[in-house]
This record gives C-alpha cells, structure tokens and sequence, in this order.
C-alpha cells in the first residue's frame, strides 16, 4: 500500500477489530530487474512507491496509532520491517530494488532511535535467498549461484522469514529495536 487513505483505513480497521495495533509488519516489494542507466523514471517510482514509500506509510500509521494506547508490558507496539540482505549489499543490476531495501534498513533504525521514548520497537528482517516460488525462483543459474554462495546446505524458506518476523514480534524480544535481523544461511557472514 503506497496510498495514505488504504493505509490509515487499515491500520484503524485493525485497531477498532482488535482494540489496538500490537504488531504492525511492513512485507511489500516489487522489483525492476534494471540498472541504473536501463531504469526508466517510471520505473523508479513504482519501485520507490511500494517498497520505500508504503513502508514509510505504514510505520508512520501504527507509530500514530500505538501512540495512543496504554503500554503493555513495557511496549506500546512493535513494528517489524522485512528488508533484504541487498539493503547492506548492492543487488546487482537492480539499483531501484537495493536502493530501496537500504532505505528500508535506515527507516527501522530512525524510527527504533525516535520512538523508542514512546514504547515503540522497531526491527527488520533481511532476508537472503527464500525460494517463494516467485518469478527467478526457477533460473537454474541463480539457483546455483545462491546455493554455492550460501553457508547453510540448504535456501531459505518462507518460514524462515516468517518465524524472525515472529520472534521480533514476540515479547521473547523484549530488549531489541533498531536491528536489522538476517535470516541468510550465513550468506553476508561468508
């Protein structure tokens, strides 16, 4: 969602259903494919437009929302951010995609730093390669160069994404904002 009005909708629905915004998590992303010279303008702002623009949206929304709501537990909410690893390191020809997950990286730790005071966590997950079935999951020359490239004998899975998300969501995480978690197989470690 890169629209104010669908995001503030959301975020009031949810909090009207539930009597308050807990946990709000930040998982949307497009990609060009295209470097910086091949990425047309239109291109740039789609890819700004979801993966930086709405995430922007949406913490900015529950960071309103959680504000209001009495602490629980020390925490009047948590947000968790999915980055990727290509927020720390470029993603080759795709300037639009690493361009945006780092900013990704850097809104998690600005808005951990700036509200922290108001009880809000803020964290990411970067995740590394995760086979999700989605368009380059099945190029046999990417598939080998990430299972060569990855320490852990095996790709990512959704849920391993999923269950970092989880436990940054969790009150297991009660000491934690501001990071941004690596779910890689040991990729950025190598």
């Amino acid at each position: 969602m890169r629209v104010w009005d669908d995001v503030d909708q959301l975020v009031a629905d949810m909090a009207r259903r539930h009597g308050r915004l807990d946990i709000m998590v930040n998982n949307a992303a497009t990609y060009t494919g295209t470097s910086l010279t091949d990425t047309t303008p239109e291109q740039w702002d789609r890819v700004i437009g979801v993966n930086l623009t709405g995430m922007f949206l949406g913490c900015k929304r529950a960071v309103q929302e959680m504000r209001t709501q009495e602490p629980r537990d020390e925490v009047r909410g948590r947000i968790v951010n999915i980055s990727s690893q290509h927020g720390m390191i470029a993603a080759p020809g795709d300037v639009p995609y690493s361009v945006t997950k780092a900013g990704a990286v850097h809104l998690t730790r600005q808005v951990a730093v700036d509200h922290a005071r108001d009880l809000i966590v803020c964290n990411a997950v970067a995740p590394g390669k995760i086979v999700t079935g989605k368009p380059g999951d099945t190029d046999p020359a990417r598939l080998d160069y990430s299972r060569r490239r990855t320490p852990w004998p095996r790709l990512g899975r959704p849920q391993d994404v999923a269950s970092a998300a989880l436990f940054l969501a969790s009150d297991m995480a009660s000491y934690i904002t501001g990071i941004n978690l690596l779910v890689d197989g040991g990729w950025m470690a190598g």
